[in-house]
């Protein structure tokens, strides 16, 4: 331990070959400092318990999520919300302006809002979400926005009676909120990734698994697979068994060719194409969530109404993507596009570009007319 309290891990090895000295030692530091050691999710739940009120609207809700990926509900699930949860207060009048509407579409709409506290970032640079800082203009500080994270949950619930998503950067991080989360996704740069595969495997909800940055479907596939099977894997220091998860399914996000070029996959062909994809497997529950955003829209935030509408229609023209269909996932905030960190505007994105809620509000009414 230093004096800074930072604990630097060693490795010595003996390394022979005919360029050093035989028997002699060179030491290798890990390339990390380790700062402190975070609370075990027990811990923390046992810190900050999850209301009464809280479970009871969780147990009311993931039952009907359930039944929309069974296709036992013809429900539209409509998980909706900020690119990046930045700021509890915002995030909290967003949710509570949200179950409002949700209220008055709910005979044809399930709203799942989205508080993604989980930022992956293409290069690693730039804001990575609440749990690394709590406030975006200060350092990270892990251990706060853990805390952050796991109250904005339980608060955005209380004041909504909405249960929500998040995505899974951190796969040892989901039993931190593993008690609040009603659906989970997981990225586009880590659906190819082991351990987000067999974790989603035992989330014990609904697990979006996107198509990769570079669009290939198989990939996607392999990992609703995989998280659909039961598997024997480490986890957070523990030997574990998952049952496998019956709701995997597939989220399409368009994708960047090698120009870096962007193209959709949202189209009836595509919807089409995936269908057939899933009828070459045994997959639970085939299903599909449409991302509005990103490649699909070449992050065009104005783009996710005439794609939402775009996709409605493929449904109406098809039984087969209809009932493949089972929701759309829209990035939206208080207020139209996105700005810089410190940018001061309340409401408004500092990572993508969301469409605002006076728009998100006309546009759920006019999705629900179509259903």
């Amino acid at each position: 331990m230093t004096e800074t309290g930072i604990i630097r891990f060693r490795t010595e090895v003996v390394l022979q070959n005919k360029n050093c000295e035989e028997g002699r030692k060179y030491i290798m530091d890990m390339q990390m400092n380790f700062y402190r050691k975070l609370p075990i999710p027990r811990d923390l739940k046992e810190q900050f318990p999850a209301d009464e009120r809280v479970v009871k609207i969780k147990n009311e809700r993931d039952p009907e999520i359930a039944r929309i990926f069974e296709g036992k509900s013809d429900r539209l699930l409509l998980i909706i919300g900020p690119c990046s949860a930045d700021n509890e207060a915002s995030v909290l009048d967003y949710v509570s302006r949200l179950a409002k509407v949700q209220e008055k579409v709910k005979d044809k709409i399930w709203i799942v809002p989205r508080i993604y506290t989980n930022k992956p970032r293409t290069t690693g640079g730039g804001y990575k979400g609440l749990i690394h800082q709590p406030d975006p203009e200060k350092k990270p500080d892990m251990w706060q926005g853990i805390i952050a994270v796991r109250e904005l949950h339980q608060k955005a619930i209380l004041e909504s009676g909405l249960t929500c998503a998040d995505e899974m950067l951190y796969p040892e991080n989901q039993r931190y909120l593993s008690d609040l989360l009603s659906y989970v996704a997981v990225g586009a740069r880590s659906v190819e990734n082991q351990e987000h595969r067999l974790v989603a495997s035992g989330a014990g909800v609904p697990v979006g698994m996107k198509n990769p940055t570079g669009g290939d479907l198989s990939v996607m596939m392999n990992s609703i697979t995989a998280a659909q099977s039961s598997h024997m894997f480490i986890y957070r220091g523990w030997e574990v068994e998952s049952a496998g998860n019956p709701y995997a399914h597939a989220i399409l996000r368009g994708y960047v060719d090698k120009h870096g070029q962007t193209f959709p996959n949202y189209h009836y062909e595509d919807l089409m194409q995936l269908y057939e994809l899933y009828q070459e497997t045994n997959l639970k529950n085939p299903s599909v969530i449409i991302d509005t955003n990103h490649s699909n829209s070449g992050k065009n935030y104005m783009e996710q109404i005439r794609i939402s509408k775009e996709v409605l229609h493929s449904c109406k023209i098809s039984g087969d993507i209809r009932k493949l269909v089972k929701g759309l996932m829209i990035e939206s905030y208080l207020e139209d596009g996105c700005q810089k960190i410190g940018g001061g505007c309340y409401g408004k994105s500092i990572t993508d570009p969301c469409l605002g809620l006076e728009k998100s509000e006309r546009l759920i009414y006019e999705i629900a007319d179509m259903l």
